[in-house]
């Protein structure tokens, strides 16, 4: 039951980010349901891949590039959905910024 409230929140949190930000388009709320699926799908199975394949750049930069995989990763959902659009690098850059903070406030706001 938790796991799909966590994921309810995830749409949520997407059509948040896609009314506050103009470069990224969600079409309807089942849009967003898969949208989040998918993302949490590529967090989990391609994100820690390419952490393994950065580290290097990862370490080098202290860290600061994990913020560039979050951003390809968001953008990567955005290219391969059709409800689910990103307009490019730097509006998956600050949408995975914003997403991260609004899904984290919703689910602080809940408690799960």
């Amino acid at each position: 039951m938790e796991l799909i409230l966590v994921w309810i929140l995830n749409a949520v949190a997407l059509l948040i980010v896609a009314y506050i930000l103009p470069g990224i388009t969600v079409a309807s709320f089942g849009s967003a349901l898969i949208a989040a699926l998918v993302l949490g799908l590529l967090n989990t199975l391609v994100k820690p891949v390419l952490i393994l394949l950065t580290l290097p750049i990862t370490i080098v930069t202290l860290g600061l590039f994990l913020l560039v995989l979050n951003a390809l990763v968001f953008w990567l959902a955005g290219s391969i959905l059709k409800g689910f659009q990103v307009n490019g690098f730097w509006w998956a850059l600050l949408g995975a910024f914003v997403y991260s903070i609004v899904s984290g406030l919703l689910s602080r706001l809940l408690g799960s």
